[in-house]
C-alpha cells in the first residue's frame, strides 16, 4: 500500500494511483535526462496536473528523494525475497542484479545533480538507512556465495556493488532494445568474471562497501 511521504498514512486508491504514476514518471525522466529535468515534464508524463504535483512535492529536491527513497526500497524488497527464496547465494545475487531498473533509479540521477538536490539525498534519514539495508543484504550473499565456491574470493561487496551500478548504466530507460541488449551483455561478462574460477589477478585488496564515495 502507498502512503503519503509526509505522514505515513495510508492514501486513498485515486491518490495512490497519483503517486505511483508521478514517481514512475519522475525515475523515468531523470534517468533519461538527468536531475534538472523541468517538473512540468514530469507532470506531463504523470498525466497529472502541475498542482496536483507541487501539492505531492513542493519542489524538486522532495521529488529527486522520493524517487530514490522509492527505488532503493523496491530494491532492498527484491534482494531480500531472492535471499529467501533462491538455493544458493549466487542465484540471489544474480536475481537480484538482474532487477537493473531499481538498481539505476536508486542511485543519483544521471548527469549532473544540483547541490541542493545533492545534499538532500545525503542529509535523507531514510535513504541512509536504506543503503544501509541494502549494504548488510549485498554482504550476506557475498559472504555466503563465496562460502559455497560460487563466487571468487578475492573480490568483496564493494566491489560487486561498484561493478553493477557501470553495468545498469550501460542501458538506460527509453533506450530501446540496442541499449536492452548491452546491459544483457554487460552484466553477463561480470557474471562471468565474478565466478570462481576467474583466471585475472586483480590488483590491490577487495573492495568494502566502505570504500565507495557517496553522492
Amino acid at each position: 500500500m502507498i502512503v503519503s511521504q509526509a505522514s505515513r498514512i495510508p492514501l486513498r486508491a485515486d491518490a495512490a494511483r497519483n503517486l505511483r504514476r508521478i514517481l514512475t514518471a519522475a525515475a523515468e525522466a531523470f534517468a533519461e535526462q538527468g536531475g534538472d529535468v523541468a517538473m512540468e515534464e514530469v507532470a506531463r508524463r504523470a498525466g497529472v496536473g502541475v498542482g496536483t504535483l507541487y501539492r505531492r512535492f513542493p519542489d524538486r529536491e522532495a521529488l529527486v528523494v522520493a524517487v530514490v527513497r522509492d527505488s532503493f526500497q523496491t530494491l532492498v524488497d527484491t534482494m531480500r525475497e531472492a535471499q529467501q527464496q533462491e538455493p544458493r547465494a549466487w542465484d540471489a545475487l544474480v536475481r537480484s542484479m538482474s532487477h537493473s531498473q531499481e538498481l539505476r533509479l536508486s542511485t543519483p540521477p544521471s548527469g549532473p545533480l544540483a547541490a541542493p538536490s545533492r545534499a538532500a539525498l545525503v542529509a535523507d534519514p531514510v535513504i541512509r538507512g536504506l543503503r544501509d539495508d541494502f549494504v548488510e543484504v549485498l554482504e550476506q550473499l557475498v559472504e555466503r556465495a563465496q562460502a559455497e565456491g560460487d563466487l571468487r574470493d578475492d573480490v568483496g561487496a564493494g566491489d560487486v556493488a561498484q561493478l553493477f551500478a557501470l553495468v545498469v548504466k550501460a542501458g538506460r530507460p527509453g533506450g530501446g532494445r540496442g541499449a536492452d541488449l548491452a546491459s544483457g551483455r554487460a552484466l553477463a561478462v561480470v557474471l562471468d568474471g565474478l565466478r570462481t574460477g576467474g583466471r585475472t589477478t586483480l590488483p590491490g585488496r577487495p573492495l568494502a562497501p566502505g570504500d565507495l564515495a557517496r553522492p
